[in-house]
């Protein structure tokens, strides 16, 4: 955890094992609350992207939100619209639990509204999950340099 005030929630950047946990377990560690999560991976690390996209496409994330991550059936990931908000944090939990159990109201809204399913299951563990964000991100950002 980075330094914070008593009792206020503190930044974490996840290294080493804790990048080998379980999705679930990783947010055992880090509860809501008490830990704002931050990716440790940077969108400009090429080949991180592309293992984020492998991933991405792996677990079929495409099918609902597009090869690209452009949209499909679900909203577009590439848009400058994050209904629940674009940090790190809310990425990473609503991916993991889905927007039911995420317990964050909608801050903005999308033409597509279903719900996103949890996938904390799915993954083999915490680091997946943060290589497909930052392959995420760096998509948002080419799209949008288009």
């Amino acid at each position: 955890y980075a330094d914070n005030h008593e009792g206020e929630a503190k930044v974490v950047v996840a290294t080493g094992d804790d990048l080998k946990l379980s999705v679930p377990d990783f947010l055992k560690k880090y509860p809501e609350g008490k830990a704002i999560l931050k990716n440790p991976y940077e969108k400009t690390d090429a080949k991180l992207v592309e293992e984020g996209r492998k991933i991405y496409l792996g677990y079929s994330c495409n099918g609902c939100h597009g090869g690209t991550g452009g949209g499909g059936m679900c909203p577009p990931l590439t848009n400058d619209i994050w209904v629940y908000g674009d940090d790190d944090d809310t990425l990473f939990r609503l991916i993991a639990l889905g927007t039911e159990d995420l317990g964050r109201p909608r801050k903005r809204t999308e033409r597509v509204k279903g719900p996103m399913p949890p996938f904390h299951d799915l993954f083999e563990s915490a680091d997946e999950l943060w290589k497909i964000l930052a392959f995420v991100r760096a998509a948002k950002d080419k799209l949008n340099k288009q």
